[in-house]
């Protein structure tokens, strides 16, 4: 769990295959600290000892969910 401050894209590194396993994801918004703050959740697929058990957690600050909004218009050429 970590709450993510920047992005930057890894050039040296290469995606080998798509993960196995596919798993929900929900997203909350929220303040701390008066600062708005984007939460990923990610669950334990069905294969797991505890199925759908809350596994992972990543915040982003309002610049890192700037920088992820702008990747994901120019990576997937979303226009909204």
């Amino acid at each position: 769990m970590a709450l993510i401050v920047s992005l930057e894209k890894e050039e040296q590194r290469s995606i080998r295959s798509a993960h196995p396993t596919r798993i929900p994801c929900k997203y909350m918004v929220g303040s701390f600290d008066g600062k708005k703050v984007l939460q990923l959740n990610t669950y334990g697929s069905a294969g797991r000892e505890i199925p759908d058990k809350l596994s992972q957690t990543l915040q982003f600050d309002e610049t890192a969910a700037h920088q992820l909004f702008r990747m994901l218009k120019s990576e997937f050429g979303f226009k909204e």
